[in-house]
C-alpha cells in the first residue's frame, strides 16, 4: 500500500524586526503544530520587508538571521520543514512581475491594509509601487509551491482571496490550470497585549521579545501597566481590564487565573506579586527556548547550512513552477 502524499502549507514572516511574544503566540505555535500533519515550507521574507523599510535596509541581514534563530529555538524542525530565505529564490520575483502585468489596480486599491497602513505608519513615505503591489509579490510567495493550505488570521483573508483571484484570472487568461487556489488554514491569533497596554508590536516599543534575557523579560513584566483605577495597594482591581490578567489567562494554570482573579477584585493580592507570578510561568516556557537558541548561536553556520538547504529544496519546486507559466504564457 501507497501511503497518500501530505497536504502543503506555506506561510512566511518579514525580518522587520526581533521576534515578540505576540509573534510567536500569534503564528509560530500554530507552526509548529502544523508540521505534525502537513508538508511545511516557511520562509523569511526579506523582500517583503522592504515595502515599509526601503529607506533603511541597515539592519534586514542581522533580522533575517535572528528570525530563523527564534523559529528554530522555538521547535520549527529543518528536517519536518522547508525553511529559506525569500530573496535566495529569484522566480518570487519572476511570478512577481508576470502577476503584476495582469492584476487590476483596483484589486490593490481595495486592500483593507493599504489605507490603515499609510494612515498608522506617518513616519515613512508608503506611496510606493512596492507598497501598493505587496499583495502581488505575496500571491507570487504562495502560488509558486501551489500549497494547499495558507495559515492565516481573519485579517489576513482579503490577500487570500486576491491570491485565489490571481490564479483564477492566469488559468483562466491562458487557458492551462497551472494554478490551484489555495485554502485557508484558519489560526486563533490572540490579541497579545505589549507592556503599555497596547497590542504588541515592534512599531510601539512594547514588546517581549524572544531574544530577552531573563532579567530583562521579568523589568519589562514589572513595569507593565495594570488596571488605571487600581492606584494604591488597598484598592480593588478588575482583572477584567488589566493587560497583565491577559498574560495570565494565556500562560498560567487555570486554578491559578481563578485565584488571581478573585483575589485581585478583593484587594487580597497587589500588582507586583501579581506580575511575579505570571513572570514566573513566562520564564518557564522561555527557558528552553533561551538554551536552544544559546546552542544556535554557538554554531553559527549550522544557521547558514539549514537555510541554505531549505533554499536548494524550495527551488527546485519554485523552478518547476515558473517553467509551467513560461509554457502557459509562451515566453
Amino acid at each position: 500500500m501507497t501511503t497518500a502524499p501530505r497536504k502543503r502549507v506555506l506561510s512566511g514572516m518579514q525580518p522587520s524586526g526581533l521576534m515578540h511574544l505576540g509573534n510567536y503566540l500569534g503564528a509560530l505555535e500554530n507552526w509548529k503544530a502544523l508540521q505534525e500533519d502537513y508538508e511545511c515550507f516557511f520562509f523569511v521574507a526579506d523582500w517583503h520587508a522592504l515595502s515599509t523599510n526601503y529607506a533603511d535596509t541597515s539592519r534586514i541581514r542581522e533580522f533575517v538571521r535572528e528570525l530563523l534563530i527564534d523559529w528554530l529555538a522555538a521547535g520549527i524542525d529543518p528536517k519536518r520543514s522547508t525553511v529559506f530565505i525569500q530573496s535566495h529564490i529569484p522566480e518570487h520575483a519572476v511570478l512577481h512581475l508576470l502577476l503584476s502585468m495582469m492584476v487590476p489596480v483596483s484589486w490593490l486599491e481595495r486592500n483593507p491594509t493599504y489605507k490603515e497602513k499609510q494612515d498608522e505608519i506617518k513616519e515613512k513615505d508608503l506611496s510606493t509601487y512596492g507598497f501598493l503591489g505587496y499583495p502581488v509579490l505575496q500571491a507570487a510567495d504562495i502560488l509558486l509551491y501551489k500549497p494547499d493550505f495558507v495559515p492565516v488570521g481573519k485579517d489576513q483573508l482579503p490577500h487570500l482571496e486576491l491570491t485565489r483571484e490571481l490564479a483564477r484570472r492566469f488559468n483562466d487568461i491562458y487557458k492551462k490550470p497551472v494554478f490551484p487556489e489555495p485554502k485557508e488554514h484558519l489560526t486563533k491569533f490572540p490579541k497579545v497585549l505589549g507592556t503599555d497596554g497596547r497590542k504588541m508590536s515592534k512599531s510601539y516599543g512594547n514588546t517581549i521579545n524572544l531574544s530577552d534575557t531573563e532579567p530583562v523579560v521579568r523589568q519589562k513584566l514589572k513595569t507593565m501597566v495594570t488596571d488605571p483605577a487600581r492606584v494604591r495597594r488597598t484598592d480593588p482591581g478588575n482583572p477584567d481590564v488589566c493587560p497583565v490578567y491577559e498574560f495570565h489567562k494565556i500562560y498560567s494554570p487555570p486554578a491559578v487565573q481563578a485565584q488571581i482573579n478573585t483575589d485581585c477584585r478583593t484587594a487580597a493580592i497587589g500588582c507586583i506579586d501579581c506580575k511575579k507570578l505570571v513572570a514566573d510561568e513566562i520564564v518557564a516556557r522561555m527557558a528552553p527556548m533561551w538554551e536552544a537558541r544559546a546552542s544556535l548561536i554557538s554554531h553559527p553556520s549550522r544557521i547558514d547550512e539549514i537555510a541554505q538547504e531549505g533554499s536548494q529544496r524550495a527551488a527546485i519546486i519554485a523552478k518547476a513552477t515558473l517553467a509551467e507559466v513560461n509554457e502557459a504564457m509562451k515566453i
